[in-house]
């Protein structure tokens, strides 16, 4: 069994392949807020629409102090073409190992049909970090249909950042 992650304190950073060949971090350390949004990957039909509105969103999540990031266990080939055919300008990683998503307490899924996707995949989640890389926020689902409203996440993340609220949920961790 996978360990829910701790409030307040960091996931493992981890370094993660982006579709142009570069790699990313997550979860580090980097002075500013941090929005990463865990997405299934091209097959799914809910997760273009919860990515497209992270990216109108964008410069607000900017204006709010957070980096957006995005990553999948997709292929490049599978990234590459989702974000050609979207223009997310945020930085999408891919190749999220089973190893990693564990290490994050991600939902892991098999394909349901060879036609769906080739590999195991992360079921959706929602993480916002703190500046100095600890969790502030950790909403993760098993499933497609349940994600984090980004309007509501960004007014309380406004809130939040305005009157330096700590993480909750922190008792019994």
């Amino acid at each position: 069994m996978s360990m829910k992650p701790p409030a307040g304190e960091s996931l493992p950073t981890l370094t993660v392949n982006r579709p142009n060949g570069e790699t990313m971090q997550i979860g580090e350390a980097n002075g500013r807020w941090q929005l990463l949004v865990v997405y299934r990957g091209k097959h799914c039909g809910r997760c273009k629409p919860y990515l497209n509105q992270v990216e109108s969103m964008l410069s607000r999540w900017d204006s709010a102090g957070f980096d957006v990031k995005a990553v999948s266990a997709d292929t490049a080939e599978k990234a590459n073409a989702d974000i050609a055919e979207y223009g997310w300008s945020f930085p999408v990683g891919c190749d999220l190992s089973e190893s990693d998503m564990k290490a994050w307490g991600l939902y892991i899924s098999d394909p349901l049909t060879p036609d769906e996707t080739d590999r195991r995949f992360a079921e959706p989640a929602v993480f916002c970090l703190r500046p100095d890389g600890s969790v502030q926020i950790a909403a993760i689902s098993n499933g497609p249909s349940a994600r984090p409203d980004l309007e509501q996440l960004l007014d309380g993340m406004e809130f939040t950042i305005k009157n330096d609220k700590p993480p909750r949920g922190m008792v019994g961790n």
